[in-house]
């Protein structure tokens, strides 16, 4: 098994400790809440296609928009109210742990990435996806790795995974580029097209999504392998142990499911079935009753 099916079965397996060791009180913290009020608060990303973003009726949409409404689906059976107000909050790469620590909001469906630092804020669901950092480029930019990328410029947004990973493969590999802040993904694309900045660093996928927003989609390409693997899932209160269950517990539903192929093909049906690693990662977050 490779370093990475080792990290990934370290990721999804974690959470079935915890259920193990699972109290029984049925509503405890948020999820009492949710129960007591019958409304729960999701937070979202209006920029993050194709998994968060707003389609052109301002309306909440993407692949862990939808599979969070199924999971909100899967609570409200476990709790008994059916069915459950939801109060859509639109959050930014800034402030989308905030809204869950502070109780804005009690679980945020985005495109966030697991990391330990994160971990101190907020906790997480079993994994949702995994993507990797990526470069996106000008078609017309000789070479096809970041070694091409020397003395180029390359933005990426400040404080991000994203960011940490670029660095990291600079030094690694032993390469002299300027990094460039950008406030957003749009602001970037604006910027390479234009001739700012020579790459574009983000998630692959999120820079996939990019490129059919773009003026003329032939004239960007996605640069060679990923820097890194991004692993997402659901960002959930810290130490809420109970909301953590529920959710775990309805992703584990939806992945030996029929909603789960629907959910995936719905937003990435043209890249063919899933890659081997999110294989694993469905299979392994298909936790037992």
């Amino acid at each position: 098994m490779s370093r990475m099916h080792t990290l990934l079965a370290a990721l999804c397996l974690a959470p079935t400790l915890a259920l193990a060791q699972m109290a029984s009180a049925p509503f405890d913290g948020r999820l009492k809440k949710i129960h007591d009020t019958k409304t729960i608060s999701v937070a979202y990303r209006t920029d993050a296609v194709p998994f968060s973003f707003e389609d052109n009726d301002k309306k909440p949409t993407g692949y862990t928009v939808d599979l969070c409404r199924s999971v909100i689906g899967v609570i409200e059976k476990q709790i008994g109210v059916v069915p459950l107000q939801v109060k859509w909050v639109p959050v930014t790469v800034a402030n989308r742990f905030s809204a869950i620590a502070s109780g804005q909001a009690d679980m945020e469906c985005g495109a966030s990435t697991v990391t330990l630092g994160r971990m101190k804020e907020v906790g997480f669901s079993t994994l949702t996806f995994v993507d990797g950092t990526g470069l996106l480029i000008r078609a017309s930019t000789p070479g096809n790795s970041l070694m091409d990328l020397a003395n180029k410029k390359i933005g990426v947004i400040p404080g991000t995974s994203n960011e940490r990973a670029l660095a990291e493969a600079l030094r690694v590999k032993v390469v002299t580029a300027s990094v460039v802040p950008v406030k957003s993904r749009e602001e970037g694309l604006a910027q390479l097209e234009a001739g700012t900045i020579d790459a574009l660093a983000s998630d692959r996928v999120l820079l996939v999504g990019l490129v059919a927003k773009s003026k003329d989609p032939k004239a960007l390409a996605l640069l060679g392998d990923p820097l890194s693997y991004e692993p997402y899932a659901i960002a959930l209160p810290r130490g809420d142990w109970a909301m953590r269950q529920a959710v775990d517990a309805a992703l584990a539903q939806i992945y030996k499911s029929p909603a789960l192929p629907e959910i995936y093909n719905r937003w990435f049906a043209a890249m063919g079935r899933p890659a081997p690693v999110l294989e694993i990662m469905f299979a392994l977050g298909r936790l037992p009753e």
